[in-house]
């Protein structure tokens, strides 16, 4: 099969998204099948792309430097869609190019399919445009809608988007972990004692995007009604973003920046408790590598992270938004070095249940359904 994938960042930033798009586009490639991806690009990309890569003009976004946006789908990328002569047309951001290449590509008679990554309409809460919601959920429906299969990440979100289109072409695309870089064997304390944590410390691990919308205030506020009970709890921050200066308030905060392979998962494994805060995952890649790594997590209740979790078996979930609320989950694990480690064998134990492989070979599947 011919598949032209677009999407609104491959690899000059990376995340969650990208990693299961080049995933994919590796795996197609192995089995034989051909793959032309069209993004916006940058001069300082994050890692090499798998396949080839169409840069497509863009400026960044506001506020979000970082991002780009691609205005349109000019001409000349026309033209190279035409000449690549693609089977199916996979659009993996709701965006401009995603919702102008939805539409050339029903001109040209070419099936569509569509994946969410991204639970964009949980954002803008974090950035005092809640009035805006009802009408990026409006256009979701429509791009949801408009295309002829659907991939979500979580049987829920499957399950939600069945009933928004009103059909059954929806099916589940999930992720996986490499569990030979995510492991326990990666907890170092030599490395801990660099950062300046004592062997007998519980580190509590922030793990992902410095960005509001992953819950960076939750966790900072989590942290400090732990100290102010007297926990002994010391901060992590593993990952980078324009919500850094958050941090700011925990004075002793260990912040890594960005880290990447063995660097990444040594970090990961050397912490002692995950809290994840964020609400708006939609599949929570973060929470999986860091069970893979055997620690303890204590999650925010979402579908993302049921699907993940095993209520008090491979981790503990939290059904509230209040502070207190992960405090009385992370209290008790604070001086049960015993429970923490049963959480993150099973935790361990349950990260096998996740393949890239199986993964994206779903993807590949849906793929011959519709050519």
């Amino acid at each position: 099969m011919r598949i032209a994938l677009f999407t609104g960042n491959y690899n000059y930033v990376r995340e969650g998204a990208n990693q299961a798009l080049n995933r994919l586009v590796a795996r197609g490639l192995e089995k034989g099948h051909a793959f032309r991806i069209y993004s916006p690009v940058t001069d300082t990309p994050a890692f090499d792309p798998v396949g080839d890569l169409v840069p497509v003009p863009s400026v960044p976004i506001p506020g979000r430097s970082e991002f780009r946006l691609a205005l349109g789908l000019p001409g000349r990328v026309r033209g190279d869609v035409r000449q690549f002569a693609p089977d199916i047309i996979h659009v993996s951001t709701p965006d401009i190019l995603g919702t102008r290449a939805q539409t050339f590509a029903k001109r040209l008679g070419v099936p569509v399919v569509a994946s969410l990554h991204t639970r964009f309409e949980t954002y803008f809460e974090h950035y005092g445009l809640g009035w805006a919601r009802p009408l990026a959920e409006a256009h979701l429906r429509r791009f949801y809608r408009r295309s002829d299969h659907v991939l979500a990440p979580t049987p829920g979100i499957v399950e939600k988007l069945k009933q928004l289109r009103g059909d059954a072409r929806v099916s589940l695309w999930s992720r996986g972990v490499d569990r030979a870089l995510f492991s326990p064997d990666r907890r170092d304390l030599s490395w801990r004692r660099k950062q300046g944590f004592r062997d007998d410390e519980v580190v509590v691990l922030f793990f992902g995007r410095l960005v509001l919308e992953k819950g960076v205030r939750d966790y900072v506020a989590i942290v400090k009604r732990l100290l102010e009970r007297g926990v002994a709890a010391r901060p992590l921050v593993v990952g980078e973003g324009p919500a850094r200066n958050v941090f700011d308030e925990l004075g002793d905060a260990v912040l890594t920046g960005h880290l990447d392979g063995s660097e990444l998962a040594r970090a990961v494994a050397s912490a002692d408790v995950l809290v994840h805060p964020s609400r708006t995952e939609a599949f929570g890649n973060v929470v999986l590598e860091a069970m893979a790594s055997g620690l303890a997590i204590v999650s925010a209740d979402t579908d993302s992270s049921r699907q993940l979790i095993e209520q008090g078996r491979s981790g503990l979930l939290c059904s509230g938004t209040d502070p207190d609320a992960y405090v009385a989950e992370i209290m008790p694990l604070m001086a049960d070095p015993r429970r923490r480690k049963e959480l993150g064998d099973e935790a361990r134990a349950a990260s096998s249940r996740f393949s890239w492989n199986a993964a994206s070979d779903s993807v590949l599947d849906a793929y011959r359904f519709l050519a």
